[in-house]
């Protein structure tokens, strides 16, 4: 677990965790929405966002205006950039998506499923696409991204799959982009940072060593 996500939780952190692994960048992830929710929606019941409600708690994020969701949103978009360098482009399709998708607070619970599947569906349908492509050396990220760009494109434009599970999880996540509205870019975007942070994960060995 990383450091984040283990102040966030209060659970104790241990001397392996360290900032800015993949536990932390899905933290953060959760955080923006509920934040970009909260400003966009006039939300102040913090106890309809709990990720967001941790994370102002926590690192004692003013309120800016009076309105929930301002302050948090910009710290936590700070964070992300700083820490996994993601730009401005990829906050802004959140935001658009978001406004796209919810007009009141009944609308957040089917948002956040909804991105959840979605981001479940692209991640395995990726990995069983690039296969030994994702075990390439970090050192290759620029070949990776390509080949990401590339594999997205494909699950978004063609028909002619021979497996029937890959063409159905393909028509399940063009549905779920045409709600969402994210485009490839994005998505290549978000595929390729988690790849990238699942390389550095310590694997099951290494933490057994370190016992």
């Amino acid at each position: 677990m990383g450091i984040i996500a283990k102040l966030l939780g209060k659970a104790p952190q241990e001397e392996t965790s360290r900032v800015g692994g993949m536990e932390d960048f899905m933290t953060l992830i959760r955080v923006y929405y509920q934040a970009v929710m909260a400003m966009q929606m006039g939300i102040s019941n913090l106890a309809v966002l709990p990720d967001l409600r941790i994370f102002k708690q926590t690192l004692h994020v003013p309120t800016v205006n009076n309105k929930l969701g301002i302050g948090e949103r910009k710290r936590c978009r700070t964070m992300l950039m700083d820490v996994y360098g993601m730009e401005e482009n990829f906050f802004k399709e959140i935001d658009a998506s978001i406004k796209r998708n919810c007009r009141n607070v009944n609308d957040i619970k089917n948002y956040l499923l909804m991105f959840q599947g979605f981001s479940q569906d692209l991640m395995m349908l990726m990995g069983n696409l690039m296969q030994w492509k994702f075990r390439m050396p970090s050192m290759f990220h620029k070949a990776l991204r390509g080949m990401t760009a590339k594999t997205v494109h494909q699950i978004m434009t063609k028909n002619d799959w021979r497996d029937d599970n890959i063409r159905r999880t393909c028509v399940n996540i063009r549905q779920y982009q045409m709600r969402l509205g994210y485009s490839e870019a994005w998505m290549t975007e978000y595929v390729h940072r988690i790849v990238l942070l699942a390389k550095k994960e310590p694997k099951p060995k290494d933490m057994d060593e370190k016992k």
